[in-house]
């Protein structure tokens, strides 16, 4: 199976890594997953779960028990995913705050999810970062277009409005859909959007 690599940092927004892990483990990928020190106190905050740094339970998180996530500590420079030779379909910072992004786009990597970024892009993979942050400082436009002209993908989590949420799923669905289609992995998250129905001319 190919791998995918999510790391979760402490940007508001946990829902979205949340809801990604619940729809890719269902998927025939490993999942390789590390989360920041922040990200472990913003799940807490948002989500009411205490994942308890020290003793990691990742079913606390997912609400279920899976074998195909492996969690590495953000400590772990030495772990398969800190190598080049490791080989990943892609990976996803999910939410990202601008200090990871910005230590990205710098080729900062004082941690394992900035160096499995670094990796990432020196590799030629595809790395996709989804900030959540407004407004926007001028360092942190800086920092997305020099990820995105190196071929990073900059999706932001702004949720869309055209297929007529109700409910709060639905709009943290929207963001999750759109990491997948960029990843070209299938799902059902949203309907398809095929257009206004259009006047034909035989109808006139």
């Amino acid at each position: 199976m190919e791998n995918i690599v999510i790391g979760i940092t402490g940007a508001s927004g946990a829902i979205y890594a949340q809801r990604l892990l619940q729809v890719l483990c269902r998927k025939e990928y490993n999942i390789h997953v590390s989360i920041s020190d922040a990200a472990f106190l913003v799940i807490k905050h948002e989500l009411g779960i205490d994942l308890r740094y020290h003793r990691f339970n990742l079913a606390q998180l997912l609400g279920h028990t899976t074998d195909n996530i492996i969690y590495y500590n953000n400590s772990d420079i030495g772990a398969t995913i800190a190598s080049s030779r490791y080989p990943t379909k892609a990976m996803i910072i999910v939410p990202c705050s601008m200090n990871t992004l910005c230590s990205v786009a710098h080729g900062i990597s004082h941690n394992l999810i900035q160096r499995a970024a670094s990796i990432t892009l020196k590799e030629g993979r595809k790395l996709i970062v989804v900030p959540r942050e407004t407004p926007l400082s001028s360092i942190h436009l800086e920092a997305m277009l020099k990820l995105s002209s190196i071929g990073a993908c900059v999706l932001p989590a702004m949720p869309g409005f055209y297929h007529q949420p109700k409910t709060i799923d639905e709009q943290v669905n929207f963001i999750v859909a759109k990491i997948l289609d960029v990843l070209q992995i299938k799902h059902d998250l949203i309907p398809e959007w095929h257009g206004e129905e259009c006047i034909r001319t035989s109808d006139v």
